[in-house]
């Protein structure tokens, strides 16, 4: 890398940190719910709304890049991720937080669907799946301090400010000002896009390889499976434990402690390790956490179920995209579009997961977190060896 790109290297990780804004969905639809009194499907209604915009926008945004270019428009996206974060600050009343959410998921998809391209420009040719992974670490950090925050905040109430748990908008909200001001500061030199720009159909065009779509769909289960636990493991405890809402936050801290680790290691256990095997080894911890939270009774077996899942889920995102990335080398911001709407995931998921936790508690929650399991196994014959 040259100094350039090594100088610039760090305010695109810092809006890796950004991207993690959006985990704190999960914690805050626990409060929100206890607040407004809502069953687990209104709940479930907050992350649903955050990743439904990931249908809406990520294709479009692949083609504005090809138009503005990859920096300008992750300028864009922490701009509006900015202003979602402010409406909290002032109430949670039901239609506050849907339109900060919903705002909060537009910019997200802006940031996810251009991110991750602009790292492969950043790097040059440098290894993108164990970059994409470090990047996915910072991201945790983010989604580590959300529910250590909010708790800390529930626990002191804050009464001189009046935010209890909600001190964590205009936390972020000032470091995603300080990210955009550096980027906007930060040099980075881009290509031309090649070519005649994709259209709207041409882009879903290459949903018709196989790879794309096969990609597309893991990337729905993984979200699927990190949204879903990130909200329905504190429920799981309340259910089986009786414990409060405010301990219960806790296995979303202990998710993201492991899904924190676990990028951390992956970076760079995906420079030394077959690809392959490791992605097995992600799918089979996450397999063995879908058995300890279906049966698990106790802190114990409720806990390592939590952190298996925490730590195999952590990488499954970077190795798929950057498989997608490289199998149509000459599309990627194509691509990242159509990977990226894959988030949706995080709509479909969690909108099921409530209705069939109201029918049969947490254990349906479980069991359509499974099925994205079982799917990221029949993925595993598509995986590169690097």
């Amino acid at each position: 890398m040259s100094k350039v790109n090594k100088f610039a290297i760090i305010p695109v990780m810092l809006c890796f940190f950004c991207m993690g804004f959006v985990d704190l969905v999960g914690s805050a639809s626990n409060y929100v719910k206890e607040d407004l009194a809502l069953t687990n499907a209104e709940a479930n209604i907050f992350p649903s709304l955050v990743f439904f915009w990931f249908l809406i926008f990520s294709v479009p945004t692949g083609m504005l890049m090809n138009k503005i270019g990859r920096k300008k428009t992750v300028l864009l996206s922490l701009l509006v991720t900015v202003v979602s974060l402010i409406p909290p600050i002032f109430g949670e009343s039901y239609l506050v937080m849907l339109i900060s959410f919903s705002l909060l998921g537009i910019g997200n998809a802006l940031m996810q669907t251009s991110l991750n391209p602009l790292v492969a420009t950043v790097l040059k040719g440098g290894n993108l799946a164990s970059t994409l992974t470090f990047g996915q670490f910072v991201k945790a950090i983010a989604s580590i301090s959300a529910p250590t925050i909010f708790s800390w905040g529930f626990a002191a109430a804050i009464p001189t400010l009046g935010l209890s748990w909600r001190i964590l908008f205009p936390i972020f909200a000032v470091i995603g000002t300080l990210s955009t001001l550096w980027l906007l500061a930060t040099p980075i030199e881009e290509k031309p896009a090649q070519g005649k720009p994709s259209t709207f159909i041409e882009c879903f065009k290459l949903m018709g390889m196989p790879i794309v779509l096969l990609s597309f769909l893991g990337i729905m289960c993984h979200v699927g499976i990190d949204v879903g636990t990130n909200t329905t493991a504190p429920r799981i405890l309340m259910e089986r434990l009786n414990v409060s809402v405010g301990d219960a936050t806790f296995a979303t801290t202990l998710y993201f402690i492991f899904r924190t680790i676990g990028c951390l290691t992956g970076s760079f256990f995906l420079r030394v390790m077959n690809n392959k095997v490791f992605f097995i080894i992600s799918v089979s911890m996450m397999a063995l956490s879908m058995v300890g939270l279906s049966v698990g009774t106790t802190k114990a077996v409720l806990y390592t179920a939590i952190a298996l899942v925490g730590y195999g889920n952590s990488n499954v995102f970077s190795m798929v995209f950057a498989r997608a990335l490289q199998s149509v080398p000459e599309k990627q911001n194509e691509v990242s579009g159509l990977m990226i709407m894959g988030l949706f995931g995080g709509t479909v998921f969690p909108l099921i997961m409530g209705r069939v936790s109201d029918l049969m508690g947490q254990m349906g929650a479980v069991l359509v977190m499974a099925v994205g399991v079982i799917y990221l196994f029949s993925y595993i014959p598509r995986m590169n060896k690097k």
